[in-house]
């Protein structure tokens, strides 16, 4: 196996790439539609407390106060889920298989509100859906015909065009990032393997002396020769051992030394040369 920065780079398919614009443009939809809520949230509060002035309605002076809070909380939240989903697109381009899992967590929680939120206005509700009909309160729909006439003729049109729009593209992405050609490029990429380079080493393999391009490892001290025996020839590397191609050292009695049969004086057995002479009895 081989390190990891052999492996050949992952080619990002294009349904990642898209589902990233997607993401981004959900984003963008949201801003729009935070914009649009924040620049009419004074409106909206001042229609209300007009219409629930003086009834009898459970928290009646408090239903202005309510509704303008929870439309602030309400999108500030959703801008701040929308520029997390615009983040996790960027680490879904680099195959970050974990932010496409939080994609999806964060993605289907705004596909419910958004959805929600189309379909509560659609069927007439609007800011007026949570209003009371008990007690002397006035219904739902006189609630929504006064915000009608109070905020620009473009509000509803636009904000129902850009949540539309926002929802089609983060249900786009999500279908994307589910793809098989997706799901390919965030899988964990396999290592290569290579052969192995003559001459060169394994990571962490142990080096030897002799390989190119490493210190040589120092020499063991020699060990020292073992006492020789009488009458036994010196080994190889032995003081007294004649070096190849030449003749052995001479013996101080005549001969060489370490030929058996070599006597003081020099003789060799069976030789005609007569031996010293011995000393006159007395």
């Amino acid at each position: 196996m081989v390190d990891s920065h052999n492996t050949p780079a992952r080619t990002r398919p294009g349904v990642v790439t898209i589902s990233t614009y997607l993401l981004w443009l959900f984003a963008l939809t949201q801003l729009i539609g935070v914009i649009i809520a924040l620049s009419t949230v004074g409106t909206v509060r001042r229609v209300l407390d007009e219409a629930y002035r003086g009834t009898a309605v459970n928290g009646a002076q408090n239903v202005a106060d309510i509704t303008m809070f929870a439309t602030i909380g309400a999108s500030i939240l959703l801008l701040l889920l929308a520029v997390a989903l615009a983040v996790l697109g960027v680490f879904n381009n680099r195959g970050s298989n974990g932010a496409r899992i939080t994609t999806w967590i964060i993605g289907g929680i705004m596909v419910c509100c958004t959805g929600g939120g189309l379909v509560s206005g659609s069927a007439g509700g609007g800011f007026g859906g949570t209003g009371q009909t008990t007690g002397n309160g006035p219904s739902p729909e006189e609630v929504q015909r006064r915000l009608e006439e109070a905020l620009p003729g473009w509000v509803n049109p636009v904000s129902t065009l850009v949540a539309v729009i926002g929802l089609l593209s983060l249900l786009a992405a999500l279908i994307l990032l589910a793809l098989p050609k997706a799901n390919e490029f965030f899988r964990k990429p396999k290592q290569a393997w290579e052969p192995p380079v003559p001459g060169a080493a394994y990571p962490g393999h142990p080096q030897t002396s002799g390989e190119p391009g490493y210190p040589q490892t120092p020499g063991y001290p020699q060990t020292p020769g073992y006492p020789q025996a009488p009458g036994q020839p010196p080994a190889p590397g032995q003081p007294g051992y004649p070096a190849p191609g030449g003749q052995p050292p001479s013996s101080p009695y005549g001969g060489h030394q370490g030929q058996p049969g070599a006597t003081p004086g020099g003789e060799q057995p069976g030789s005609d040369r007569p031996g010293p002479t011995p000393p006159p009895v007395s």
